[in-house]
């Protein structure tokens, strides 16, 4: 027997999908709310519904407005491909290029400037339900949200690079349990997602870049996560942010190196941080600021290396190698067993002569620092015009000219009562050992009694 709560987008007889499927998607949403009116029926009642994107090319010129809950969306292909390198390649080969545009179940936002420069005017998909329950178990899962094209602002960046054009592919504004984004491509969007006030959310197995910020969890929250996605923002935006959270799980991330940062915690407590591959062109890679505390920070993988493609040589995040790669501001952190690789031009440290820090503890007691290795390399930079051969060349290279003096943990004076083990040696780390324990790792040559 077929379901009556199974849509399939290109068979409803409202609208046509491939100009606004936007007004067909809010045609279904509203059939459904028609037919599931009953709060109890058989222990039942309002079961929700699947609405289906074939492969295809929809354009949306309509916002989505979702206040159901036990809504699925899915498509057959989250259709990611890199429009950034397409942008950046001369115009003249664009017709040797296998394909121009990202594709699978592909949804084009096209919604209209508003005036009003609200981000959420401008989602494709806005969640919003007010009352009890709170809205739960929307579900977003195997296609491609693209925003076309980025639009010039005053920085005098070529436009398709600004990472802006006022468009956010999910925006959830109301309090929500179990909302769930897998297996999402989403690409050329201001912002890819923006989730308020967020329990129980998993985005876990998505393509999220070329955003000017791509996750972005606001408000407060507990107990989600965000799990094996590939992620990476613009020079501007944070890739994956989150505010006020507790209970917040990042784990398994292979996060871009062009974010202006590549995990940001603001007022988030009792967190874990785990077994991510970062890579930033930029210092202040991980942040937990805002008296973030009690997070633990374990097995990752921190590089920072040069921007290899031209055209974005010479942008960055306006921060300074002063700032470290990690940065703490809060009490009761767990900092264990981390690799960073800083590989950098010498020359280019800023400010110049400065010595550039791994890991800043700006301010906060108790906090636990230990067993992390530090590799510091000093590299003549080379660019290229081609981004994938470029960033694969540095990524694959290990030859230096030379060892790059580091401070690799930076205890700022009113910081007292931490401890620093074995994450560098008795030059490398500097801190008030009156007011904080050390052991150093051991120098080469070095023998103790």
């Amino acid at each position: 027997m077929a379901s009556d709560n199974r849509y399939d987008v290109t068979s409803w007889p409202v609208g046509d999908p491939y100009e606004d499927l936007g007004e067909v998607i809010n045609s279904i949403l509203a059939d459904v709310k028609a037919r599931q009116k009953s709060t109890d029926v058989d222990d039942g009642g309002k079961p929700g519904a699947v609405i289906y994107l074939p492969p295809g090319d929809y354009r949306l010129r309509t916002q989505v407005r979702i206040d159901i809950s036990y809504l699925r969306i899915e498509g057959s292909g989250h259709g990611f491909t890199s429009s950034s390198i397409r942008f950046n390649v001369p115009a003249a080969e664009w017709p040797d290029l296998h394909e121009l545009w990202p594709g699978g179940s592909r949804v084009l936002v096209d919604i209209p400037e508003d005036g009003t420069g609200e981000e959420s005017h401008r989602a494709a998909f806005y969640v919003e339900r007010d009352g009890n329950p709170r809205i739960s178990s929307v579900e977003f899962s195997g296609f491609c949200i693209d925003g076309l094209h980025f639009e010039a602002d005053d920085s005098g960046i070529p436009a398709e690079n600004t990472y802006r054009n006022g468009k956010t592919g999910i925006y959830v504004a109301s309090a929500n349990d179990s909302v769930r984004i897998t297996g999402m491509g989403l690409v050329y969007l201001e912002h890819g997602l923006t989730i308020w006030n967020a329990d129980a959310l998993s985005i876990h197995d998505n393509f999220v870049a070329e955003c000017g910020s791509c996750i972005e969890l606001r408000g407060w929250g507990q107990a989600s996560k965000i799990t094996d996605n590939l992620v990476g923002a613009g020079f501007w935006g944070p890739s994956i942010y989150a505010e006020n959270h507790g209970g917040l799980l990042v784990t398994a991330n292979n996060v871009f190196p062009r974010g202006a940062s590549s995990i940001e915690l603001v007022g988030v407590t009792r967190s874990s941080i785990t077994s991510n591959r970062l890579h930033s062109f930029y210092p202040g890679m991980v942040a937990l600021i805002g008296g973030s505390s009690e997070n633990l920070v374990a097995s990752n993988h921190l590089l920072r290396d040069n921007e290899p493609w031209a055209p974005f040589l010479g942008i960055d995040n306006g921060l300074d190698d002063r700032t470290g790669l990690l940065r703490i501001e809060g009490n009761g952190n767990s900092v264990i067993g981390n690799h960073f690789s800083e590989i950098i031009d010498a020359q280019g440290i800023r400010p110049a002569g400065a010595t550039a820090v791994i890991v800043r503890l700006v301010s906060g007691g108790g906090n636990y620092i230990a067993n992390n290795h530090v590799v510091a390399s000093d590299v003549r930079s080379e660019a290229s015009d081609s981004c994938f051969s470029a960033q694969v060349d540095a990524l694959l290279t290990t030859e230096s000219s030379g060892q790059l003096a580091v401070t690799t943990v930076l205890v700022e004076s009113g910081s007292v009562g931490n401890t620093v083990l074995d994450s560098g040696n008795e030059i490398e780390v500097v801190l008030d050992r009156g007011a904080n324990a050390f052991r150093p790792t051991p120098a080469i040559g070095n023998r103790t009694a």
